[in-house]
């Protein structure tokens, strides 16, 4: 079931800074990560695409970086400055880039999530 792997997810203060990873992005050209909290819409964070143009969301503009190796098939989301409205489960997403960067409908390949829970 699960397509892609992510790691890096854990429990911070606000502050603090963790850095999620994806691994085998399948060499799609389009790659992002969501984040879904209990009761809202998934909603993307961050995309990067073949020519390594990202996007962020308003609410992690500054904080977050996204970023990839495409000879190695990886896909990264350095975030700093967390805040609790980060808390979230996050999730990886691998596709064609036919959409806008934050439709989840663009990705074939998606990963099974991992938890970041940021405390006050």
């Amino acid at each position: 079931q699960v397509q892609l792997v992510e790691s890096g997810g854990g429990s911070v203060q606000a502050g603090g800074s963790l850095r999620l990873s994806c691994g085998n992005t399948r060499n799609m050209p389009c790659l992002a990560w969501f984040r879904q909290a209990p009761g809202k819409e998934r909603e993307g964070v961050a995309a990067i695409d073949f020519r390594s143009r990202t996007n962020y969301a308003d609410s992690v503009k500054g904080r977050f970086t996204i970023s990839k190796d495409t000879a190695k098939n990886t896909l990264d989301l350095q975030m700093n400055s967390l805040e609790p409205e980060d808390t979230s489960k996050y999730y990886c997403a691998a596709g064609g880039c036919g959409s806008t960067w934050y439709d989840t409908g663009r990705y074939n390949y998606w990963g099974q999530g991992t938890a970041v829970t940021v405390s006050s």
